[in-house]
């Protein structure tokens, strides 16, 4: 067996070089494995226009039940339709997250048909909060995370709530990576 250092040649089985005390067999490095840092998701706020569609529509049926309209079954379908609007705004609400990881930020969208981006936590040139009035009034914001890979290239964390501790968890994610 030769010396990968040295090139001498030593007995099989040897641990250790005989002229130069190199190691032989070198260990294999540990695999390196990515794990999760945080999943944001949009606050509830995002959706308040699918809600309050929502119950209007129940209360205006349960008004309807209540004045004993004819026919009856106009109330059960505006409150049906009510609720319906409830289901698909929770659902909605459950089609968008993003996951940050120790190597990249992901971002999912869709239910059925999905779309997946990534990018590495290396290629993030930038990370911008922007909060809105109404948005700083309900402890919200958004948050920008530019590429350095393209210029047009971001992904944008919609009405998270507070922004400003997951842009630093972004940045520090960052700083960890590029250590």
């Amino acid at each position: 067996m030769r010396c990968p250092q040295c090139g001498n040649d030593t007995q099989q089985g040897s641990a250790f070089c005989s002229r130069c005390g190199a190691r032989m067999f070198a260990p294999k490095p540990a695999a390196v494995r990515e794990y999760a840092l945080a999943i944001f998701r949009p606050s509830l706020w995002y959706y308040a226009n699918g809600f309050l569609v929502g119950a209007v529509l129940i209360a205006a049926g349960a008004r309807l039940l209540y004045v004993k309209f004819e026919p009856v079954q106009a109330a059960f379908v505006l409150i049906g339709i009510g609720a319906l609007f409830f289901l698909v705004t929770i659902i909605r609400a459950r089609t968008i997250n993003w996951s940050l990881t120790s190597d990249r930020l992901i971002e999912k969208r869709g239910l059925v048909a999905s779309r997946r981006r990534e990018m590495e936590l290396a290629d993030i040139r930038s990370v911008e909060v922007d909060k809105r009035v109404f948005q700083r009034m309900i402890g919200l914001g958004d948050v920008t995370i530019a590429s350095a890979a393209s210029a047009d290239y971001a992904i944008r964390l919609h009405d998270i709530y507070d922004p400003d501790n997951a842009a630093e968890t972004i940045r520090k994610a960052r700083l960890k990576r590029m250590a």
